[in-house]
C-alpha cells in the first residue's frame, strides 16, 4: 500500500464489475467532488479544479479533497474527520482504498453515502474502473458478513425528483393497521406531488398523513416526524424523529414496522429498509424489532386488501 503523503496536497484545496472501461473527467467542467448534503440524504457533486497530473497524484489529491471541510454549510464532510485514510492500490482498472478502524463507527446511512460519494469521485480518474474499500486490513463487508466488493457508478441509485415546481400523478400502495391492531390492511391512492420529492417520502408522508377510507389507521405513532428518507444501492433508510418512540400499544410493534417496510417495498428502487431515531441505530422499537436490521418485505401480518384509496392533491 502507498502511504498518503497529503500535506502539501491540503494546501492546494484552499486554490479551489471492473471490465468497463474508467470514465474520463469532462473537459468541460473537470472533475466533481462528492459530498455528503447537509440533511444526511443524499451526495452532492461539486466542480473541482486538479491541480496533480500524474495518476498518483491526481488520487492522492482527490482522496484529500474527500477528508477535507468544502467550507460550504449546503455539504458535510464526506469522509468523517475521525475516519482515517490508510493507503490506497492499483490493480489494472481497480483501485483499493484503505481505511482504520474507525471506519466502522459511522452509522448506516451515513457509511453508504459515504461509500457512494467516494467511489463517484475516484472513478473520474483515468484507468480507474472500478473501486473496492478495505477496513482494518480486510475487504469491507455488509451488517451479514457479505464482502461488498467491487463498485462502480451503477453500484449506488439515487433518489429521483431533481425538477422543481413540476406536478406528477402516481399511484402509491400503502399499508396501515387494521382496527384492532393486529394486522395490516392494504389501500392504493392516487395522489399528485411535487417531482422534486422522492418516491420513498411521499409513501413515508402518506404513511403518516392516514387511510382514506374506514375500518384503517396509521401505524406510525401520532406526532412523528420525517427527519430524512434516502434510499442508496436498494436500501431505504428512513429517519425519524423521536416522536416515533411514543408508544401507542393498541397498535402491535410488527405492525408499525412492517406498515413502513411493506408501503415502501413495493416501489422498485428499494429492497430492503431500516428505520433509524434522529440517525440513531442502536436501539430498539420496543422490544423485538432493533433498528440495526434491515427489513425485509413481509406480508405474513396482511388481514384483507383493502379498496382503491382517493385521490390526493
Amino acid at each position: 500500500m502507498k502511504k498518503l503523503g497529503f500535506l502539501f496536497l491540503a494546501l492546494l484545496l484552499m486554490l479551489c464489475g471492473c471490465d468497463r472501461q474508467a470514465e474520463e473527467p469532462k473537459e468541460d467542467l473537470g472533475y466533481q467532488i462528492y459530498y455528503i448534503n447537509k440533511d444526511g440524504t443524499r451526495i452532492v457533486g461539486k466542480d473541482y479544479e486538479m491541480q496533480a497530473e500524474d495518476r498518483d497524484e491526481v488520487i492522492q489529491e482527490l482522496l484529500v479533497a474527500l477528508q477535507s471541510d468544502y467550507g460550504s454549510v449546503d455539504v458535510k464532510q464526506t469522509i468523517p474527520a475521525e475516519v482515517g485514510v490508510t493507503g490506497y492500490e492499483m490493480s489494472e482498472n481497480q483501485l483499493s482504498v484503505s481505511f482504520d478502524a474507525n471506519y466502522f463507527n459511522m452509522d448506516a446511512m451515513t457509511e453508504v453515502l459515504c461509500r457512494a460519494a467516494v467511489v463517484r469521485t475516484l472513478v473520474q480518474v483515468p484507468d480507474v474502473a472500478c473501486v473496492s474499500f478495505y477496513v482494518d486490513g480486510a475487504p469491507l463487508a455488509d451488517k451479514n458478513g457479505n464482502v461488498v466488493g467491487v463498485m462502480t457508478n451503477d453500484s449506488f441509485v439515487e433518489n429521483p425528483g431533481e425538477q422543481i415546481n413540476a406536478i406528477q400523478e402516481a399511484s402509491v400502495t400503502l399499508y396501515f393497521a387494521n382496527e384492532t391492531g393486529d394486522g395490516l390492511v392494504k389501500e392504493t391512492q392516487q395522489v399528485h406531488y411535487s417531482s422534486n420529492i422522492s418516491m420513498e417520502k411521499l409513501v413515508v408522508e402518506r404513511l403518516l398523513a392516514g387511510p382514506k377510507q374506514e375500518g384503517k389507521q396509521s401505524a406510525i405513532p401520532a406526532g412523528t416526524k420525517i427527519v430524512s428518507v434516502s434510499t442508496v444501492d436498494g436500501i431505504c433508510y428512513v429517519n425519524f424523529d423521536e416522536g416515533f418512540l411514543n408508544q401507542n400499544y393498541e397498535i402491535q410493534e410488527a405492525i408499525v414496522i412492517y406498515s413502513i417496510v411493506d408501503s415502501l417495498s413495493e416501489l422498485s428502487t428499494v429492497n430492503k429498509v431500516q428505520i433509524a431515531v434522529n440517525g440513531d441505530t442502536s436501539g430498539k422499537y420496543r422490544d423485538d424489532f432493533s433498528f440495526g436490521t434491515l427489513y425485509d418485505r413481509n406480508l405474513d401480518y396482511l388481514s384483507e386488501k383493502g379498496e382503491e384509496g382517493t385521490e390526493e392533491t
